[in-house]
């Protein structure tokens, strides 16, 4: 079947041409001639099949033929995820290119000025995340009064994530006459509840059966404890040999930490979770999508709606404990019926999450063998001595515990922790005393360093701080102090005589012109009255 069978309009046919869109997929021939024919739709598929096709092209059709009033949203996606909402946006612009139809899209974690002018520019389309759009429904800023076509995507991630509460209070915002498409990899009871309040007379989907994980891609098993995983991850890495691998642990700090241990071992890796800003996650994304970096590790945020074509190596470093979000992960290669490769490391706390994995998917993930390690030293020689017995015995432990179940990984990994900490705390015991020998030496040293200025004011014979200012000076030298009056100056007689008949002479000479300023000082202040007396006789 092609898509021009469909009954689609030449001008969007060949907005999908230019995208390299050839043939429908399953999903997408059941659901475009339903979407069309107004229908609501219960999709039930796993991810990578073309749900976003299968739903924008019908809608975007739709709406461009018939006439509405311009600047109005007509049609209302909501999505779990800021990357699934760009990437819906990416691909609804793409297919509408040729028509009249216009779209935008709103998502936290950025500043909402954009996206409110892109808003007020005018959108038929509106693409959104739920916590970002009911603040703007908040604000008055959108309005959903006019919405005749409303798709709910990835619903099961949207009950995973908690937005459940704000997807239902968005709903009764929506006009009771609309077409609802309700589009899931998986069919809780939440979910089947929620359609049932939402859907009317719905037609029911299901390309393949809910989360079962495509056929096409290769799945494999390690048994590793945690302390074993980093090493095992470069390894696998380096010998898989591909362009892109995706990354999944079930942390944010153990993203980080993973990405960290990549570039460390010379593999170009960068992070993306929830704590990353919408710049850096978007940045990353891109840099991946374009093969300047290896490595993309991730949490299960990046778990849907993230559309790497060919990726064909998908690690989860930790095993999740929600069964589903297994097939997610995993979904991110093999998509449209590529092929692909799963490598997940288990350990003995992870035992529980891969059983009830292996029930859900109907199939026991096969084992990949012993894990890759370094060849160790051979058994130790007779006369060797006990500390390099000590350490060939350890080598050898963990040469055992690698091809041992994880049962004895486990036990093994506890044996070799005890020796290591009961290690670390003999040698702290042992060197106590010299900690201690060494904290009374210092002591002893900053004492002597404070005594010594007090020996040397003692030395100096001086009570203050100073001293004796004159012990410089010999004891019959004479001394002169030109700061302190009240001290005999040592001079000469004549010069002492010179002394006093300057002073005398100055002395004389000061009295003798007071005496002679006295009359004149006198007449001046008997002027002032006088003027005054004056003015008042006139």
């Amino acid at each position: 079947m092609k898509f021009s069978e469909l009954k689609i309009q030449k001008n969007i046919l060949r907005a999908l041409r230019e995208a390299g869109y050839e043939q429908p997929t399953p999903i997408q021939q059941r659901a475009i001639p339903l979407v069309l024919a107004g229908r609501d739709v219960l999709g039930c598929a796993q991810t990578g099949t073309g749900k976003t096709c299968a739903f924008s092209v019908p809608i975007i059709q739709r709406l461009s033929g018939e006439k509405g009033k311009p600047g109005v949203i007509r049609a209302l996606i909501l999505t779990p995820t800021r990357e699934l909402a760009l990437q819906i946006y990416e691909n609804v612009c793409q297919y509408a290119r040729y028509t009249a139809c216009t779209a935008a899209v709103i998502y936290g974690g950025v500043s909402q000025v954009p996206q409110v002018e892109a808003i007020g520019r005018g959108a038929d389309i509106l693409i959104a995340t739920p916590g970002r759009l009911w603040d703007l429904m908040g604000q008055n800023v959108v309005k959903l009064n006019k919405v005749e076509c409303f798709v709910l995507d990835e619903a099961d991630r949207m009950l995973d994530m908690g937005f459940f509460p704000d997807v239902k209070r968005i709903v009764k915002c929506l006009p009771a006459k609309r077409q609802t498409l309700l589009f899931s990899a998986t069919i809780p009871t939440e979910i089947a509840a929620l359609a049932d309040s939402m859907l009317r007379d719905p037609e029911h989907i299901a390309v393949t059966p809910s989360a079962k994980p495509v056929d096409k891609i290769e799945q494999k098993v390690y048994f590793a404890e945690r302390a074993e995983k980093r090493e095992l991850l470069a390894t696998v890495i380096r010998q898989s040999n591909v362009h892109q691998t995706l990354v999944f642990t079930r942390t944010k700090h153990g993203a980080d930490r993973v990405a960290r241990d990549l570039n460390r071992a010379g593999i170009k890796a960068r992070s993306i979770h929830g704590d990353k800003t919408q710049n850096q996650r978007q940045r990353a994304l891109s840099e991946f999508k374009a093969c300047k970096i290896a490595v993309l590790v991730a949490t299960d945020i990046a778990a849907r709606g993230i559309d790497i074509s060919e990726l064909p190596l998908v690690i989860n470093f930790d095993l999740p404990n929600v069964p589903e979000t297994y097939v997610h992960r995993i979904g991110r290669t093999g998509r449209a019926g590529q092929e692909g490769t799963a490598i997940s490391f288990c350990d003995k706390s992870e035992r529980p999450y891969l059983k009830d994995i292996e029930k859900l998917i109907g199939k026991s993930i096969p084992v990949a063998g012993e894990i890759p390690h370094q060849e160790t030293t051979p058994a130790p020689a007779p006369r060797e001595t006990a500390q390099r017995r000590t350490t060939n015995n350890r080598t050898r432990r963990k040469q055992v515990s690698e091809n041992a179940s994880a049962e004895a990984v486990a036990a093994e990994a506890a044996a070799e922790k005890a020796a290591k900490q009961k290690a670390r705390k003999a040698k702290a015991e042992a060197k106590r005393p010299a900690r201690r020998e060494k904290a009374a030496q210092v002591q002893a040293e900053q004492k002597a360093k404070a005594a010594a200025p007090r020996a040397k004011r003692a030395a100096s014979g001086g009570r203050g701080r100073r001293g004796d200012p004159y012990a410089r000076y010999e004891k019959n030298e004479p001394r002169v102090d030109a700061h302190t009056p009240s001290r005999a100056y040592a001079l000469s007689d004549e010069a002492a005589e010179r002394i006093r008949k300057k002073v005398e002479a100055a002395l004389a000479a000061r009295a003798a012109g007071a005496v002679a300023t006295a009359p004149a000082q006198e007449e001046k202040k008997k002027a002032p009255a006088r003027r005054h007396h004056r003015r008042t006789r006139k």
